[in-house]
Parts: structure tokens; sequence; C-alpha cells
């Protein structure tokens, strides 16, 4: 594990209240324990109380369970997890996701259907003649309780043999949070629906 978890690396992390995720750089690493440099003050975030680690290697994105050994200020010990799984070789967990949704912009919206998504963008399919050269908003829901909205900038567009188009795009934030919420969003249905 010690050769996986990288000085210099960026590693989010996410507690158990999702609204406390954070982020950092890996600034020391030890055999039982790194060091996380945090960007944000470490609320939320409490010592030997479980959260959820993300971080990017050569074999793909790391996800494990640990805890803060201790916690001193924004820089905090984190114990080497027994246990680790690799998501997925792309920089960001891919999933299914099906859902009825509306591309908006100034004057209107277009009627899409998604086909997956990841915190790096999403393909979607439409019937519309959609312009590549915009950015639209996008709001998407992930629980009955929670959604968030991005903004969605088309990279690829392609005419479906029957009808319609199917397009790739990236994802912008308002905020980091909403990237990470998202980035755990998929990570977990992507291990549930592996689990299944």
């Amino acid at each position: 594990m010690r050769k996986l978890i990288e000085k210099d690396k960026k590693i989010t992390i996410v507690p158990s209240d999702l609204k406390c995720a954070n982020k950092g750089t890996i600034v020391e690493v030890e055999p039982r324990y790194f060091t996380v440099e945090l960007e944000y003050e470490p609320n939320g975030i409490m010592r030997h109380n479980f959260c959820e680690f993300y971080t990017t290697t050569s074999h793909g994105m790391l996800y494990f369970d640990s805890f803060a050994e201790s916690i001193d200020g924004k820089r905090i010990k984190v114990a080497s997890p027994a246990k680790h799984r690799f998501l997925q070789r792309r920089q960001y967990t891919r999933i299914k996701y099906i859902k009825d949704l509306d591309l908006r912009f100034d004057s209107g919206s277009h009627k899409i259907i998604t086909l997956d998504i990841s915190a790096g963008g999403m393909k979607l399919n439409t019937e519309e003649n959609i312009d590549i050269e915009k950015t639209y908003t996008v709001t998407l829901p992930l629980s009955e309780k929670q959604e968030i909205e991005c903004m969605f900038t088309p990279i690829r567009i392609e005419k479906r043999e029957n009808g319609g188009y199917t397009l790739s795009g990236r994802f912008e934030y308002h905020t980091n949070k909403d990237k990470m919420t998202l980035t755990q969003y998929c990570a977990k249905r992507s291990i549930e629906i592996r689990n299944k």
C-alpha cells in the first residue's frame, strides 16, 4: 500500500457527513501512516472516525477507508489502510445513469436522456440539434433529497442511424464540494452495482 500512496499526490477525503468533504496533498508517507495537508479546515473529520479516501495512481482511481490518528490544524495523520480497491483505470468512475433531463441555456432548453455520468462529464442522447459551441446548465438528481447543478460543455457529437444524436461532454462546477459529491456518488454506485 505504501507504494500506492505517494508524496505530493492530491487526495479527497469524505467523512460520513458529505457536506464536510475535503481535499489536500499528501506531504509525508511512513509505514504506519501518511500525512495530508488539507485545503480547508477539517470540519466533520474526527480522530478515529472512518472516512472514505480517493486518489489517482498510475493504476487508476484508488479508494479505501481509514481514519485520522491525529489532527493538527489543517494537517492530519491518517492510518495506513489494511485494504484498498481500484475503482477503474480512468480518472473518474463512470456509471450507468438513465434520466430524462433538460439542458438549459439562456433562451430555452433541450430534452435529453442521459446514458452515463462521471465527475468528469456525461454521455447523452437527444432528438434535438444541439449547438456544441454553447455551454449548458444541467441539474443532476442523485437522490430524493440531493441534486447538484453543473455546467455541461459538449465535446463530441455523433448522428445516430435511427435518428437523433449522441453527445459526450465535460462538467464544470460551481463549487469543489459539488465535484466531490458527484465523485463519491459515482464511486458508491459503482461498488453497489458490482456487489449485486
